[in-house]
């Protein structure tokens, strides 16, 4: 029996990339250096050595893929700007070429009648701030600030959305502990100051766009998983509390309770960083909606000893990698997933998207919420008259897409959903192999193929809604 699943109006149908996955030519028009730039091009980092250098070509190829997005059906459209393309040295001159750039992009987006949802910051901090300390250094979250009002003076009057930056914890947490992301460092205590810093620069954001009379809502990535506890044990599920708190609630807590969880501060010690007072009032400063990346959920364990880590089931999640200084601090383990999986080794859990929003909704008293990223990488096939069909990649969409509208039904207020990604992109550590993307890129060429996903995307986009089989 089929019925049909209406969004509320106005409901965003969009679609996403970040500046370094996509736009290529990061050194363009007197653009500056980036860590993604300088870890990319370090030996060893990165699946075969590849880099953003050309990516996908869209700093030159904006118009034909905004055309694309309005074929496709998107109603909006998340993209990130370089910090260093706009400020060479992060601070002081402004490169008028690069700013020029986002103007024309803006532009032809509203033109297009696509809303523009800009992420100050994915990830790609100038190199020059990089060397005075980067995050770690408090003066960044200042840094920052300046490099907002910027783009706020030049975009401003036509952007509906704006996020601050893109998934903090994955920055202190991949970038600064583990060691996975640029910068490439593995140090706790550095790791959990430049969680606090990051924090304090989403409030000098807030602040910054609050005083230039810009238009629009404001919000944050959060990377927001279904932590869930391996059995119904007190043990596992007090494991599965610690994991939630560190890696959900210590990134939002503070911005929506003004708090970092008390339980975190106790058993991070003397490495959780220095609070000054007046902070959390900065961080606090109140925003319109929060954004969410979700791919999966985490299950663990509790593990005394913190000994069990090690093998796949670390390596995706919220909670992964999880390394085992990580896993003794927090004393649990990673359960291996059940399945079924994407073709990069992610399981595959819908309902989890809803148990996520649900966590939300009653944490934080029912505050507005944009999906800002899901999304599943599946190996494509081309067929001989260069058709691309990728019904596993269309089924994930429907899938999650309807797990969110249960979850609306249930009182959430979500205001939109992004696909991760609109177009397949440079996936940093996974490289170029994790194809993402509503639109194939031909790597060789830079052509670009509608997936069979991309045309069920916009359906839904223009009908507000879709059917279902039940």
């Amino acid at each position: 029996m089929a019925s049909t699943l209406r969004f509320p109006d106005g409901f965003l149908w969009g679609a996403a990339t970040s500046s370094y996955q996509v736009e290529g030519y990061p050194l363009a028009d007197g653009a500056g250096r980036s860590i993604w730039h300088t870890f990319a091009h370090t030996p060893g980092n990165m699946v075969n050595d590849e880099n953003g250098d050309v990516a996908c070509d869209h700093y030159h190829r904006f118009r034909e893929d905004v055309a694309l997005m309005r074929e496709v059906g998107l109603n909006a459209y998340h993209f990130s700007i370089s910090w260093p393309r706009v400020l060479p040295e992060g601070v002081g001159r402004v490169n008028a070429l690069g700013l020029d750039f986002y103007d024309r992009l803006v532009d032809e987006l509203v033109a297009a009648g696509i809303s523009p949802a800009i992420v100050l910051y994915a990830w790609e901090l100038p190199t020059d701030l990089q060397d005075l300390g980067g995050w770690a250094n408090r003066d960044c979250a200042e840094w920052f600030g300046e490099y907002t009002s910027v783009v706020y003076r030049r975009l401003g009057d036509r952007v509906t959305h704006w996020l601050s930056m893109c998934e903090p914890m994955s920055i202190a947490h991949h970038g600064h502990i583990v060691g996975a992301l640029a910068p490439g460092m593995r140090d706790l205590y550095t790791g959990l100051k430049v969680g606090h810093h990051l924090m304090l620069g989403h409030g000098r954001a807030v602040q910054a766009f609050r005083a230039s009379g810009g238009i629009g809502e404001f919000g944050i990535i959060n990377a927001q998983a279904d932590i869930q506890a391996a059995s119904d044990s007190d043990a596992d599920r007090a494991a599965a509390e610690r994991v939630d708190t560190h890696f959900n609630a210590l990134f939002l807590d503070p911005i929506m309770r003004g708090e970092y969880p008390p339980a975190a501060v106790e058993w991070l010690g003397e490495a959780f960083p220095e609070v000054r007072d007046g902070d959390l009032d900065i961080i606090s400063t109140p925003m319109d909606f929060i954004g969410i990346d979700y791919y999966c959920r985490t299950v663990v364990a509790d593990d005394p000893d913190g000994s069990g880590v090690g093998g796949k089931a670390e390596e995706i999640g919220a909670a992964g990698p999880l390394d085992s200084g990580m896993a003794r601090l927090l004393k649990v383990r990673v359960v291996a997933p059940d399945g079924p999986f994407t073709d990069i080794g992610w399981e595959i859990t819908p309902d989890s998207l809803g148990n996520a929003l649900r966590w939300l909704r009653d944490r934080y008293d029912n505050p507005p919420v944009v999906i800002t990223e899901f999304g599943a990488a599946f190996r494509d096939e081309v067929g001989p008259d260069g058709a691309v069909d990728d019904p596993k990649r269309l089924a994930y969409l429907r899938d999650h897409a309807a797990a969110a509208h249960a979850a609306i039904e249930d009182g959430v207020d979500l205001r939109g959903i992004f696909i991760w990604s609109f177009i397949d992109t440079y996936e940093f550590n996974l490289g170029y192999d994790a194809r993402f993307g509503l639109v194939r890129v031909d790597y060789k060429t830079l052509d670009r193929t509608v997936k069979s996903s991309g045309r069920w995307w916009g359906a839904a986009a223009r009908a507000n809604g879709f059917d279902v089989i039940s």
